[in-house]
């Protein structure tokens, strides 16, 4: 049994590598992405018997959307699979995106405001069709914008936290764009292993080394 002095209170997860971990399974690059469903709710499942108090998953990009159909339709389809599937557990569930993009699955338009499933024991955020440019700029396009006003409280992702630790899975060390605010001062962990290869093993190994992070927030 694991046991840690102290815990991220919000996570943030990038899930890179389906692609790549599908190429080297013989696969076609689309077919990875339906391979990520799964490690989600195992890592779901862990982060509430844990007591993480909220979560966010990255699930694709508008720049993601440039790539191939094939690829496109896949990794849509795997994000949709994965809310729904999420609106039968216990969650208070927000997807954030630029909703008007043809890019956006329309079936997860009811998800754009925060909606609790079951007891809501953790808020769980998915990121789709996500674009950092267009959260930080949603503030002045939607609203009565002046120069007093609090910048950070109009984005679109305003109703997601500042996160603690961000784990990336599948080598790569940059955060491509993921949440810029409210990473400002998270730990980033990478792991070489591919999302698809998800185990929490993985996820310990990211806890025990957040244990020896000097928490400073810039201070």
């Amino acid at each position: 049994m694991h046991k840690f002095k102290r815990l991220p209170r919000h996570i943030g997860i990038i899930p890179d590598g389906n692609r790549r971990w599908a190429q080297n399974k013989g696969f076609e690059k689309q077919d990875g992405y339906e391979f990520g469903i799964q490690p989600g709710f195992e890592l779901y499942s862990l982060c509430l018997e844990l007591g993480i108090e909220e979560m966010t998953f990255y699930g694709f990009t508008v720049d993601n959307t440039k790539r191939p159909s094939l690829q496109t339709t896949a990794f849509q389809k795997a994000c949709v699979d994965a809310v729904e599937c999420l609106a039968n557990r216990d969650a208070d569930l927000l997807v954030v995106g630029n909703t008007q993009s043809p890019s956006f699955p329309k079936e997860l338009l009811p998800y754009s405001k925060r909606t609790r499933f079951g007891e809501g024991l953790m808020k769980v955020n998915f990121l789709v069709n996500y674009d950092w440019n267009w959260d930080l700029n949603y503030s002045v396009k939607n609203s009565d914008f002046n120069s007093n006003k609090n910048l950070v409280k109009g984005i679109a992702s305003s109703d997601i936290s500042r996160m603690d630790l961000i784990i990336r899975w599948g080598g790569r060390r940059r955060l491509s764009g993921f949440l810029p605010i409210q990473s400002i001062y998270a730990d980033f962990y990478v792991l070489d292993e591919m999302w698809p290869d998800y185990n929490n093993e993985q996820v310990y190994k990211a806890l025990e080394w957040y244990q020896d992070q000097d928490i400073t927030l810039g201070g």
